[in-house]
């Protein structure tokens, strides 16, 4: 077949990731030109992907391996699941190189390892082979655990290890899964296909048994990586000890390969096992997304309160996912996005305070506002559309997920159901009030040295307000990602 532009997306990122790494020496302050520069390219060619092409004319597939009875194919495809997280892919690499430009510390290892994370993380959303999609899955782990391992803060080693610990073991389960689909594939076809294409179309066809023993193994590898309760003691201990940067890949794209595979495996090939589960995935969804509240209360630290606060927004996303009706999975896919573009201001928001301040301690914080409003505007617009505050992004992304919720277990008859999303609701704005109020506008702190403060620089505003732009104008004007979603949920909800 002729050679698509979607592989673009990842030869790009890879020659700048080398060309990166090249900049050894006295070469180092070019490091983040170079790295910029690709990254660049890449976000101008997802977005012209997206707004100025027609997807079913990109699919590319080269044959990898080709036998009788085994077909391995190295294969790309785009459509309105993955065409949201290809863009916020290539956003936040840029951004995070551009909010990264004074690292002085191996800046080409650092940027370099930023381009590695984006070629993985392309790939895991181009892939439409699933031997493409995990050789790319397993791709990312590397680079990330590096980034915490040379980046990151006194217990790097260890969260570094830890990630991938639980990463990797889940990522297992997770091909068994998909070795288990491709041998009753061949039991039932006589061909061991690997692609998308061929297997989400005989999967529905099998024995409900089948289904209902491989989607247990696949969901659970997707769920570690959102991560959802009781799995999720990683992504703490990973965000407080990674860079900023890495905290922003980690939360804004790498914890939404988690939903995007429950989506995109999970319901495409095994419907029947979707609806045996259907109840602990909502069962799931509802822990994690209280819990994850709940632990923000506790939390002194900034950047560890955030960590929180993601588990409780994929939380909601699993609510949406489990409700298996066009509404929730819609608008599942849309908080995947939004969280994308909100956690991205907020890490660095909390990386910042580290950075800037000497301290994340919310208590030896206080009346920052009078000091660095800059800062401090950045922090309202960010800490006000992660609760959901009408006019921004959250708030489409939260707000018709309650709604789909509400209306299936209405169906259900269990309407009492609804107080769990009211309880999170609540004690989101409480913590985000509250974390607000000390750090901005409380008792002007005692603990800093005020005279070597300093606002926001240039390159991290620039970051910033690129996210905050469009917070507000998705918050605006949801149809422009919304049109790419519905017309996706509907073919989905056709399998059902």
């Amino acid at each position: 077949m002729e050679f698509s532009i979607l592989a673009l997306l990842l030869i790009i990122p890879l020659i700048g990731a080398i060309a990166t790494l090249c900049c050894g020496g006295e070469r180092q302050k070019a490091a983040k030109y170079v790295a910029g520069a690709f990254s660049g390219v890449t976000l101008a060619l997802a977005l012209y992907i997206m707004f100025l092409c027609d997807f079913g004319d990109l699919d590319m597939t080269i044959s990898w391996i080709e036998t009788e009875v085994l077909t391995i194919n190295f294969a790309l495809h785009v459509d309105g699941l993955s065409i949201l997280m290809v863009f916020l892919t290539a956003l936040l690499s840029l951004l995070v190189i551009v909010f990264s430009a004074a690292e002085k510390d191996r800046p080409q290892y650092f940027h370099a390892l930023v381009l590695a994370m984006e070629v993985g993380l392309m790939g895991v959303y181009l892939a439409s082979d699933y031997f493409l999609f995990y050789v790319m899955w397993e791709l990312t782990l590397i680079p990330m655990y590096f980034m915490i391992s040379w980046y990151g803060g006194p217990r790097r080693h260890y969260a570094a290890i830890k990630f991938f610990i639980y990463t990797h073991v889940a990522s297992l389960v997770m091909l068994i899964g998909i070795f288990a689909m491709g041998f009753e594939a061949l039991s039932m076809t006589g061909t061991m296909d690997f692609s998308f294409a061929f297997i989400n179309t005989v999967m529905p066809f099998a024995d409900e048994s089948f289904q209902i023993l491989v989607f247990a193994l696949l969901f659970f590898g997707f769920m570690v990586k959102m991560p959802s309760v009781p799995f999720h003691t990683w992504l703490p201990d990973a965000h407080v000890e990674a860079p900023t940067g890495g905290s922003v890949l980690l939360a804004g794209v790498m914890l939404k390969m988690g939903s995007y595979g429950i989506i995109r495996v999970c319901l495409e090939a095994l419907p029947e096992g979707a609806e045996y589960w259907q109840w602990v995935i909502i069962a799931i969804g509802l822990l994690s997304m209280v819990y994850g509240a709940y632990a923000c209360i506790a939390q002194s630290d900034l950047k560890k309160m955030v960590a929180f606060s993601s588990i409780s927004h994929m939380g909601m996303v699993m609510l949406g996912i489990g409700c298996l009706s066009e509404a929730g999975v819609m608008f599942a896919i849309f908080q995947m996005f939004a969280h994308g573009l909100i956690t991205g201001v907020l890490f660095m928001v909390a990386g910042m305070a580290g950075h800037n301040f000497g301290t994340r301690e919310i208590p030896l914080l206080g009346g920052m506002a009078g000091k660095v409003p800059i800062y401090a505007t950045f922090m309202m617009i960010g800490w006000m559309a992660s609760l959901g505050l009408p006019g921004l992004v959250g708030f489409w992304g939260e707000f018709p997920l309650v709604f789909a919720f509400y209306d299936f277990i209405q169906s259900e008859g269990m309407l009492w159901l609804i107080v769990f999303c009211l309880l999170n609701l609540m004690l989101t704005a409480g913590y985000y009030l509250w974390s607000m109020q000390r750090v901005l506008f409380g008792v002007e702190t005692t603990k800093i040295d005020m005279a070597h403060v300093h606002d926001v620089s240039k390159t991290e505003g620039i970051a910033m307000a690129v996210l905050v732009g469009l917070i507000a104008l998705f918050g605006v004007w949801p149809a422009l990602a919304l049109d790419y979603i519905g017309d996706y949920t509907s073919l989905l909800m056709g399998v059902f």
